[in-house]
């Protein structure tokens, strides 16, 4: 047996961004201190830069396609696989959830318990939404005449601060389930989580570049964001009011649909990021 020296130096976790499946620093080579709830610093995540947020939107653009394309059952599969992910990985993420946020080991345990059912609960949803969403609409003349809920594409979201990791699987879970691709942008003072959540969807059979995860800054990101003209949506739940507005103005060029969330556990969450496709078929003889 090997005697460890008395002296030694811990090895610290790097906390990196998630982007196409990869975890690269920031192209800018910045970083921010987080502190514990003790003023103790804590760790230096990476600060995504503008370039960061491009490179996610391109990742989440192209895996798009496939995603969306993915049968229901599936998509559900991989979610239940990062609930069983979670639960193995209980123990980091409570520790990470006390040091952040202050909780006692009863609240930050609770927090994880809920996240894993929160998406074992929305993965339920993958081949239901569509069942209560869609509908055959009556018509006079021999046709049949459909509609369905489809995935509206590259959804950014800004997640919103504690309960931190409840909030971000509700908020990632709901966009991804009914075929969405995201690029999620930490809450700033609480993104020790996003980032141990994003190496479970790694190893879940996720896609790359279907959830691409930033941290950083909210403020210098959501300019960015509202303006980008490939994003089609924002879950703007972690902007403060003043960012929501601004936000809006920017994103009216695209028409980009921006929503605000304070429950993260309701079907309005998946449904707030699709479109209604009708479609008209002729009654056969």
């Amino acid at each position: 047996m090997i005697a460890v020296p008395a002296n030694r130096i811990d090895v610290l976790k790097t906390y990196k961004l998630f982007i196409g499946g990869a975890f690269p620093r920031s192209e800018s080579g910045r970083v921010y201190s987080i502190k514990d709830s003790k003023g103790n610093h804590l760790a230096n995540p990476s600060l995504a830069s503008r370039k960061d947020l491009r490179d996610a939107v391109v990742a989440a653009r192209g895996a798009f396609a496939g995603w969306s394309a993915a049968t229901a059952y599936n998509r559900g599969q991989i979610l239940y696989r990062m609930a069983e992910l979670l639960e193995g990985r209980s123990a980091q993420l409570v520790a990470e959830l006390m040091a952040l946020e202050g909780s006692t080991k009863k609240l930050a345990t609770d927090q994880v318990k809920e996240s894993v059912d929160l998406l074992v609960w929305y993965a339920g949803w993958s081949d239901k939404i569509s069942t209560i969403a869609g509908s055959t609409n009556p018509v006079s003349g021999p046709y049949y005449n459909f509609s369905t809920p489809e995935p509206i594409g590259v959804v950014a979201i800004f997640a919103d601060a504690k309960p931190s990791l409840l909030n971000f699987v509700g908020a990632v879970a709901g966009v991804c389930v009914s075929g969405n691709t995201a690029v999620v942008i930490a809450a700033e003072p609480f993104p020790l989580p996003a980032i141990t959540f994003a190496e479970i969807m790694a190893t879940s059979d996720l896609p790359a570049g279907v959830i691409n995860v930033l941290t950083g800054s909210s403020s210098e990101l959501a300019p960015w964001t509202a303006s980008h003209m490939d994003i089609d949506a924002i879950d703007a739940s972690g902007l403060t009011p003043k960012q929501l507005k601004e936000a809006q103005i920017a994103g009216a060029a695209n028409l980009k649909r921006i929503r605000v969330h304070t429950d993260a556990k309701t079907p309005e969450r998946i449904l707030n990021y699709m479109e209604t496709k009708t479609v008209w078929h002729p009654i056969g003889i």
